[in-house]
């Protein structure tokens, strides 16, 4: 794929949250009765869920911008469930697998493979499930059920982790006690596995140092999932460097964590407009900022992109969580802006980007991550001459017309 540089204008429709559609399908799944979901992201990762939960013997039928389905009921089959690429159906089944008195095998790509498990193991044993895995990492086994009413956990590694513990412990009779040790990476996410928990009628308590779930099982609940702000932002920053960008179907008001974008933007002297359901940025005259990423790693791809296109010296930090994405997050966006010429050092935590300097059209891996693919192409959007992208799609993951939203915005791309 090569991309050539220009100005964009236009108006793109953000797609549906891919935390939230996961979310539902699980919910609605585990819940006993019918419920619809509206608007949900249908891309390689949300349909892994849907089969995972069909496996379980949940009824999903795929409409017209939604999904029917009937739950309740659900039972391990002692199978082998392919989760394709998608980390968080490996996290939010393996709680789920680990109710039922039969052995679930979770696997996926080699990309999967990769992804660390060890913790979400550790805390399930300790409830009295068998498991086993590859030196912590998938294929993973499971076998339940669970005994224990009380389990500790480590919170820094993954949030998917609390989230996968939170929905199993929904569903069980009783009380389950969630001690999360030290700082919680990724809160906001979390706190949407709540919330939609409380919308399939489970309730949470959140005590200082973790949860208490209230147990006993969900009902159905007819569900819209919301525009996606970790999406979003790859158009909203492709606005601040190469044009006029307008995106809808967005809520200011929902709990995700990377609605932040829109602070962050501002932070590097980003023109930003927002109404009710949008947001608009202008191409404008960027300046350097610190930006903590703790809460919101997703964006980090994309930062680092706004950061190399900024005035003055950037840091990004607190992200030592993106080392066990679909790829090492820092290793692989510093990688991509060093193959455009950037100056930027990776660190621990994140990377410092020294801005000011045109990017030049490069050759970009995407590591088969579909947030590396995205952003090295609005990296190109303002680099001198066309950029390459090595890319086999990865943007279906959760952005699946991405490339048709970016050419109507007046992108010039060419394929191979």
């Amino acid at each position: 794929m090569r991309i050539f540089p220009g100005e964009l204008d236009g108006c793109v429709t953000a797609p549906p949250s891919k935390s939230h559609s996961h979310r539902a399908i699980f919910l609605s799944s585990m819940a006993d009765g019918e419920s619809v979901i509206d608007e949900p992201l249908l891309s390689a990762d949300t349909l892994s869920s849907c089969d995972a939960m069909r496996a379980f013997g949940a009824h999903i039928e795929i409409g017209e911008s939604r999904l029917l389905v009937s739950g309740g009921g659900l039972m391990a089959k002692g199978e082998t469930i392919d989760a394709g690429n998608s980390g968080t159906t490996l996290r939010l089944l393996s709680g789920l697998a680990s109710l039922f008195p039969r052995t679930t095998v979770i696997d996926g790509d080699s990309s999967l493979r990769t992804r660390p498990m060890g913790p979400l193991i550790d805390a399930l044993m300790e409830m009295g499930a068998r498991c086993s895995s590859v030196q912590g990492k998938p294929p993973v086994s499971i076998r339940g059920p669970l005994v224990g009413r009380r389990v500790s956990i480590e919170g820094g590694v993954s949030s998917q982790f609390i989230s996968s513990l939170l929905l199993a412990g929904g569903l069980r009779e009783g009380e389950t006690a969630i001690d999360v040790l030290g700082r919680m990476s990724s809160r906001p996410y979390v706190d949407i596995t709540i919330a939609m928990m409380g919308r399939f009628g489970s309730k949470v308590q959140c005590e200082d140092a973790g949860f208490i779930t209230e147990g006993g099982g969900y009902i159905p609940h007819n569900y819209r999932v919301p525009g996606d702000f970790s999406s979003a932002a790859f158009p909203l920053v492709a606005g601040a460097i190469a044009g006029d960008v307008k995106v809808t179907g967005l809520d200011h008001n929902d709990l995700q964590g990377d609605k932040a974008i829109l602070e962050i933007l501002r932070s590097f002297n980003a023109d930003v407009e927002i109404g009710k359901g949008w947001a608009r940025v202008r191409k404008s005259e960027l300046m350097a900022a610190d930006v903590d990423l703790g809460d919101t790693p997703d964006l980090f791809p994309i930062v680092s992109v706004l950061a190399a296109n900024a005035e003055g010296t950037s840091r990004l930090f607190n992200a030592r969580h993106l080392r066990f994405k679909e790829s090492d997050r820092i290793a692989t966006s510093v990688a991509m802006l060093k193959s455009m010429d950037a100056d930027v050092t990776g660190t621990d935590d994140g990377c410092i980007v020294r801005g000011g300097r045109p990017l030049k059209g490069g050759t970009i891996e995407t590591h088969a991550d579909h947030r590396i693919m995205m952003a090295g192409f609005i990296a190109g959007l303002n680099a001198i001459g066309h950029t390459e992208i090595l890319s086999n799609g990865e943007h279906r993951v959760s952005y699946p017309l991405f490339l048709e939203q970016m050419e109507h915005l007046g992108v010039k791309m060419e394929f191979d």
